[in-house]
């Protein structure tokens, strides 16, 4: 062959028949149960593999947070003193604080509102604040229960 310039082409046209012209996806390759692929990348790795040759994935950076209670919904329910600390697996102290703690506390309230033209009141205030101080600070008691998978 020639080129535009008249000069001879080295270019020889092969078709490679062993390589697969086609737009389609690569097959994914089986996974068995001693392999797992990780979740970011897809590399196969082995099923105790901890973080990912290829990428930064890690497992403890992908575990659920499940076994956690939410402080921000235990913060939440504590707009009702002791409902956020049963929420975090506190029953009994719950419990005390929503029987029996608030309506001394209330009352205690009333009785300084009375004293104070209506100004004792604003005691609740800060005794609220507490409850949802002492709710964020305490550890959670809710623990995962282990799954059973389907029942039949």
């Amino acid at each position: 062959m020639l080129d535009e310039f008249g000069g001879s082409c080295d270019v020889q046209w092969r078709f490679d028949s062993s390589m697969d012209y086609t737009d389609a996806p690569p097959q994914p390759e089986p996974v068995s149960f001693d392999t797992m692929e990780c979740p970011f990348c897809g590399t196969t790795l082995s099923a105790n593999a901890q973080a990912c040759t290829n990428c930064d994935w890690t497992l403890e950076a992908s575990k659920p947070a499940e076994p956690k209670a939410s402080d921000a919904m235990a913060i939440l329910l504590s707009i009702i003193p002791g409902l956020g600390h049963i929420y975090k697996g506190h029953r009994v102290m719950g419990a005390l604080i929503l029987f029996l703690i608030t309506p001394t506390a209330i009352a205690f309230a009333i009785l300084a509102a009375i004293a104070s033209a209506g100004w004792g009141i604003l005691m609740l205030i800060p005794y609220w604040g507490a409850v949802m101080l002492h709710v964020w600070a305490i550890d959670d008691r809710v623990t995962q229960k282990p799954d059973e998978g389907e029942q039949y």
